[in-house]
């Protein structure tokens, strides 16, 4: 387990119009991993940092058993995001289609709001998800007459691979932030 300090530290520009959330050099989160294994599946995945100080989401997803998704997940402090718009990440992945999700404090903690992109094949790309593109889930559901994101309660952040797709998979991280502009 990281130490503590670790797992709170996150950095804010105003310089650069964006809120870092990670970098991974070095990590600042503790990521765990949350497989289809919670329902019977054998989807096998993990979070590491690699030899080039990205973090990697790899592993292979299995749609044996009931399975079909792999994930990873790290809580986030409190962080000031007022003003913010969305998430930039600078990733790059095998062309498959991935969920970047978030998780709030408050009375919908269990709702996860989720935002997809596809992570070009083997190309370092910046993708911008506006608030506005996260759809609230429960457990793979669309959600109706649950609130929009509100920034500022942001208590988790992650990545998800599903949607049938078996298969090794490997996606790349330089950096996830919140972005202004």
């Amino acid at each position: 387990m990281r130490p503590l300090f670790w797992l709170f530290l996150i950095t804010s520009t105003m310089l650069t119009g964006q809120t870092t959330i990670e970098t991974f050099h070095p990590t600042q989160l503790d990521w765990q991993i949350v497989n289809d294994g919670v329902m019977g599946g054998i989807s096998k995945s993990q979070m590491t940092v690699n030899a080039e100080s990205y973090g990697q989401f790899s592993g292979t997803v299995s749609l044996e058993n009931n399975g079909g998704f792999a994930s990873c997940r790290a809580t986030v402090e409190k962080i000031d995001m007022s003003g913010t718009r969305g998430v930039r990440l600078r990733v790059r992945g095998d062309g498959q289609r991935y969920d970047f999700r978030v998780r709030l404090s408050g009375p919908y903690s269990r709702v996860s709001y989720r935002a997809c992109f596809t992570a070009n094949d083997g190309d370092w790309h910046t993708v911008e998800l506006p608030w506005s593109a996260f759809e609230p889930t429960f457990r793979g559901r669309t959600l109706n007459d649950v609130p929009p994101i509100t920034p500022d309660d942001i208590r988790e952040v992650g990545f998800l691979i599903a949607d049938k797709q078996a298969g090794p998979f490997q996606l790349e991280i330089d950096k996830i932030s919140a972005y202004l502009d």
